[in-house]
């Protein structure tokens, strides 16, 4: 992908020297406070004094702040000096143009549909990060948060996509942060807030699935209107980490067996499939994922 002297997205922050802590999240209300009052419900007096010889032990090392346990909500990151390589800031620039690359794109489609396309932003981080969502890590590999509006992104992914996943190369990881763009155009849509409400439903997963094939299909969209800065076997690496990133697949490697009714991101030929349509189409109003029967996806 020739992305190097391009435009870079202002909406990207830097946050690899702030210290998110283990737990919490927003709209808890209370904080250390509100959780003590319902492990005292919950447990009585002696699950309150275990909590509590808990949160301090955790305040003195540092994973947990004073001013959650006061009742302040959730726990305030804690910042340090950044100490990055060569490789990360590399990675972090080639992350701020495929975003830019999706403002411009987006910014072009809700225009020509008759809408404003607001920016998302995006949280470069280490490890664990406090989000709007609730804490999130590394491990849960690049996410979008509705709640702020902003794609969260450890660094630590693009190793992962190469080794664990076995999809080098930076149209496969343009790929993925474009999927997480996609899951923002839902949010703006109000698409995500639908299939939120469905949760606790017995046929939520296919619900699921029916939003992240979308989110591959915006993906694909991103790309069509890109494709004058792709080179020779990028659309190869895309299809390769969409393949390795399906429900069945993921199953199979980790469990040995693939659980159809457990999928809530849809198959690898499914990833592939809309990915594919929406590099053919490039137009938002052509991935409608919701308007033909499950079994057709």
């Amino acid at each position: 992908m020739q992305w190097k002297g391009r435009r870079k997205s202002e909406q990207v922050e830097d946050a690899r020297g702030q210290r998110g802590p283990m737990f919490g999240g927003a709209g808890g209300g209370g904080g250390g406070i509100g959780m003590l009052i319902t492990i005292g419900r919950m447990f009585g007096f002696k699950g309150i004094l275990a909590a509590l010889v808990l949160g301090v032990v955790l305040w003195k090392v540092g994973i947990i702040d004073m001013n959650f346990l006061l009742g302040g909500g959730a726990p305030s990151s804690q910042s340090a000096p950044v100490q990055s390589s060569a490789e990360e800031d590399e990675q972090i620039d080639f992350a701020r143009v495929v975003l830019a690359d999706t403002e411009d794109v987006w910014t072009a489609e809700f225009s020509r549909n008759g809408m404003r396309y607001e920016l998302p932003a995006m949280k470069v981080y280490r490890d664990r990060v406090q989000t709007a969502c609730g804490a999130g890590q590394a491990s849960m590999g690049p996410f979008y948060c509705p709640g702020d509006k902003t794609v969260y992104l450890d660094l630590s992914f693009y190793s992962e996509l190469a080794e664990t996943f076995q999809a080098p190369g930076d149209f496969a990881q343009a790929y993925v942060i474009a999927h997480e763009v996609g899951h923002h155009v839902q949010n703006l849509l109000g698409t995500s807030a639908k299939v939120q409400s469905m949760r606790g439903r017995p046929d939520y997963n296919q619900y699921s699935v029916r939003l992240e094939l979308q989110a591959d299909y915006y993906a694909g969209v991103w790309a069509h209107h890109t494709q004058k800065y792709l080179d020779h076997g990028d659309v190869e690496e895309a299809m390769r980490a969409a393949n390795a990133i399906g429900d069945d697949a993921i199953q199979k490697k980790s469990q040995g067996r693939v659980v159809p009714h457990a999928f809530t991101h849809g198959t690898s030929e499914q990833r592939m499939r809309w990915f594919s349509k929406g590099l053919k189409s490039g137009k938002i109003e052509e991935g409608d994922t919701f308007a033909m029967a499950y079994d057709e996806l």
